[in-house]
């Protein structure tokens, strides 16, 4: 207190005995910005058979965990595999909601004749493929029971079978509309036999996860991952996403979901929401249901701790390779990427890769287009920017006094971080907006300091056009 530029925490002004005092400050000791760990919550419904508790957050470091704390075959060991097959070091932490009480889905594998030679019938259950030996002279009703029997002896293929007179019959695990997106596919080259599969469907409600959300408000996830791609659940976690990323939380987080059908219904999806917050990743045709693409996609944004670089042509492994009429068009990708939508596409090497990974944001409040939040790096750009300010002012002023003297000190450190930010190519001129960095004492509360931080974010290189000369 009796020095000019010194202050001091632990050592009072007061002191009249004689001696040499030495207190240690911390304050200046981090000039780094803070890392950006990226953290991947997944939402989703768990079976009777799981010992982990509804609405109680577990982390997750395999497939088998997943599978004893929420069920095998249950929906979110589903998604646990799927995000730990596309990013084996994920941070994953998974909270579980109980069925609702609608209706399960059902659909069934129809056998008919009889095998007048040897032969095999195959049956896909979303991206699980059964096979089963046929004999000649080996009746529908016979082949259906052992259909029925090998579905059943791959606990993590989400449906019971049962087969009666030469019908299967495929119950999703779980109640409610999750079992309408598995898709059924059967065939037979036995001679005499036919197999014939009808699409799942008749699962009705959905599961309400506003409690699930409220009990992991406070934990500070950075991706999560919705469950189902139905406008009901994303809203709901759009709500969520406001809350905690707005500036009295500040825990600045974004949401997930996938897509596997058509482009028409996936952009009207996507203008529903019409969030700088939330990204989908459109695979039409996937086998996979919409919360697997969701969790792999959130998998690999989740690798990509630069908050600023484009995603564009990673990799999500482990989903599948889409049949050919079903790869979207350069035409369907441009429309996509204009409406909200990420697509997905079919790389060298039969690798399933991100096109451009957008936001669901195109239009601002009034109904005009806005491309201020395309890239889905614009706001994560923008959390980590606030995340570095805001740590290190927390860091240099935890119990700073208000003087004038206090304004040019803070300018200065957010001048740093913005100056340490540039170096690392996550924003760009600093020096010619360095004038536009305010900081001043609030006109109404005498204990308060407003800034102004101008942060032109580095955008990521997505097109590159050349003409050729030709000269002869």
């Amino acid at each position: 207190m009796a020095s000019a530029n010194i202050s001091f925490d632990q050592i009072p002004a007061s002191i009249r005995k004689p001696g040499k005092y030495f207190e240690f400050n911390t304050k200046l000791a981090v000039r780094t910005l803070p890392g950006n760990l990226q953290r991947v919550l997944i939402l989703g419904q768990k079976l009777a058979s799981g010992s982990q508790a509804e609405r109680a957050p577990a982390d997750l470091f395999s497939d088998e965990q997943a599978a004893q704390l929420f069920g095998q075959g249950s929906q979110l060991h589903l998604m646990a595999r799927a995000a730990i097959k596309a990013n084996p070091y994920l941070q994953l932490t998974a909270i579980a909601v109980n069925d609702p009480a609608g209706t399960a889905a059902t659909g069934t594998t129809t056998l008919a004749g009889t095998a007048s030679g040897s032969g095999v019938v195959t049956l896909w259950v979303g991206a699980s493929r059964v096979d089963v030996a046929i004999n000649s002279g080996d009746t529908a009703a016979a082949v259906a029971t052992a259909l029925a029997a090998a579905v059943n002896a791959q606990p993590s293929i989400p449906v019971a079978s049962a087969a009666a007179a030469g019908v299967v019959t495929h119950t999703c695990y779980h109640k409610g509309a999750i079992g309408n997106d598995i898709r059924l596919q059967a065939s037979c080259n036995a001679p005499g036999l036919t197999a014939t599969a009808a699409g799942m469907g008749g699962g009705t409600l959905e599961p309400d996860y506003a409690a699930a959300l409220a009990a992991v408000a406070g934990a500070g996830h950075h991706i999560l991952v919705g469950p189902l791609a139905s406008q009901a659940q994303l809203a709901a976690l759009r709500s969520h996403l406001e809350f905690v990323s707005g500036p009295m939380e500040q825990r600045g987080a974004i949401g997930v979901f996938g897509w596997p059908a058509s482009l028409a219904t996936g952009t009207t999806l996507a203008g529903q929401i019409n969030s700088g917050r939330i990204t989908g990743a459109w695979h039409r045709g996937s086998l996979r249901l919409p919360c697997e693409i969701a969790a792999a996609y959130a998998a690999v944004l989740a690798s990509e701790e630069d908050p600023a670089r484009p995603l564009n042509t990673l990799e999500l492994a482990g989903l599948d390779v889409t049949a050919i009429d079903q790869r979207p068009t350069r035409t369907e990708q441009e429309n996509a990427l204009y409406n909200g939508l990420t697509p997905l596409e079919i790389g060298p090497g039969d690798r399933v890769q991100i096109v451009r990974a957008i936001s669901t944001y195109t239009r601002d409040l009034q109904g005009v287009n806005d491309v201020s939040l395309l890239d889905i790096t614009t706001i994560r750009t923008l959390d980590y920017v606030r995340k570095a300010c805001r740590e290190r002012i927390a860091l240099r002023f935890p119990r700073e006094k208000l003087s004038e003297r206090t304004p040019p000190k803070v300018r200065s450190e957010l001048l740093d971080v913005l100056f340490k930010l540039e170096e690392l190519e996550i924003v760009e001129a600093v020096e010619d907006n360095k004038d536009a960095l305010i900081v001043e004492r609030d006109l109404q509360d005498v204990n308060r300091l407003d800034a102004k931080i101008p942060v032109d974010v580095v955008n990521g290189l997505h097109v590159l056009a050349g003409r050729i000369d030709l000269l002869l």
